[in-house]
């Protein structure tokens, strides 16, 4: 990245989860925007994820997220019936996270986008037709890989999440502590 450049983060937030848990590492969200505002100028950051009961332990992220410098996005669960007596339930966040990147890229000259899903493929190919670069943050050190071969192909840049470990990462220490804290909180 250049110095000058502008750019948005566009963070999938189960999905860099379930990424970093499958590298043995938790996100520190702090870091992680300390370490992109070094690198250039970080116009926003957006999180995205979603509310369900059994995710309640999300909720202090969330508003820690949303009171420190990100933009939060957030869907509810919406569940159905797949029309065989069974209940189905139905977490995307990928419109929205749509729409904010293709109404922020002619703002910007970097979109980097913290997701390994084959989905945004054609997202990737619309942002840059529209101009900005486009990076792919997730990991191929996992078994299996989190990012789709597609995605990885059709980005600009792919920045392996392991490569990141030491400026974004919370040693398994930090967390032990600041789990024992929350449940004290």
């Amino acid at each position: 990245m250049i110095p000058s450049e502008k750019f948005a983060l566009f963070i999938d937030g189960l999905n860099l989860h379930y990424t970093a848990k499958a590298l043995d590492f938790s996100i520190d969200f702090k870091r992680l925007l300390a370490e992109f505002r070094t690198r250039g100028v970080l116009v926003r950051a957006y999180y995205y994820t979603i509310i369900a009961e059994e995710f309640q332990t999300t909720r202090p992220l969330i508003d820690w997220l949303d009171y420190n410098g990100f933009t939060v996005r957030t869907n509810s669960v919406k569940e159905f019936d797949d029309g065989q007596g069974r209940r189905k339930y139905k977490r995307n966040i990928g419109i929205e996270l749509a729409v904010d990147a293709v109404e922020i890229a002619k703002h910007v000259d970097h979109i980097l986008l913290f997701s390994g899903d084959g989905d945004f493929r054609r997202l990737v190919e619309a942002i840059q037709r529209l101009g900005p670069r486009v990076t792919v943050v997730s990991s191929m050190r996992t078994k299996p890989a989190m990012v789709a071969d597609e995605l990885r192909r059709q980005a600009d840049t792919f920045l392996e999440l392991d490569d990141l470990k030491v400026a974004i990462g919370r040693t398994k220490e930090e967390s032990r502590m600041r789990n024992q804290r929350d449940k004290f909180s």
